[in-house]
């Protein structure tokens, strides 16, 4: 996608969520990204698989610019993939196309965690339909599991899975957070 085009897609957005009454601090943000090739590099690859990202401040207290995927839905292009690269190598048969950790490095983000995702809940109904794996901790990795979140029933759930486990229509979320 050719940069003005992913810029006016991400100005567009975040307007909807941060900057709706501060045209002139969406103008600097969006001026501070464009001027970063790296930054626009894994933005562009953020919408190019169907993250449809936005600046969003989450109420997390971070500094810089929180750039995050707002897709209705778990984005298309990063689906069916179990969670990382030893789950993917655990399994034996019917292997996923690749593994969520490993795309999101190559991307040059990260997954959500639990906190940023129930964040963008309150502030985007997101996963009705799908589900995104979660950055996931240590404690729950070393036993074999991974997390997930997704909306259902009006209510925001997160669950586990084992790691190697994949589905149609779970995908994961990135975000960037610079500065």
């Amino acid at each position: 996608m050719n940069k003005e085009q992913l810029l006016i897609n991400v100005e567009k957005r975040s307007k909807k969520y941060v900057f709706s009454n501060d045209f002139n601090k969406m103008k600097i943000v969006i001026d501070l990204v464009s001027s970063c090739p790296k930054v626009l590099k894994i933005v562009n690859q953020m919408e190019l698989s169907g993250g449809e990202p936005a600046i969003i401040d989450l109420g997390l207290g971070y500094k810089g610019i929180t750039i995050v995927d707002t897709s209705p839905e778990s984005p298309m292009g990063r689906r069916s993939l179990c969670y990382d690269l030893e789950a993917f190598d655990k399994r034996k048969a019917n292997k996923p196309i690749g593994n969520a950790i490993g795309m999101a490095n190559e991307i040059g983000a990260r997954l959500l965690t639990k906190e940023e995702y129930l964040a963008l809940q309150k502030i985007i109904p997101i996963d009705q339909k799908s589900s995104s794996w979660l950055l996931t901790p240590s404690s729950i990795r070393e036993k074999g599991g991974a997390i997930y979140g997704e909306r259902r029933f009006g209510e925001v759930l997160i669950g586990a899975n084992g790691a190697e486990s994949y589905f149609s229509n779970r995908g994961f979320r990135l975000i960037l957070v610079i500065g």
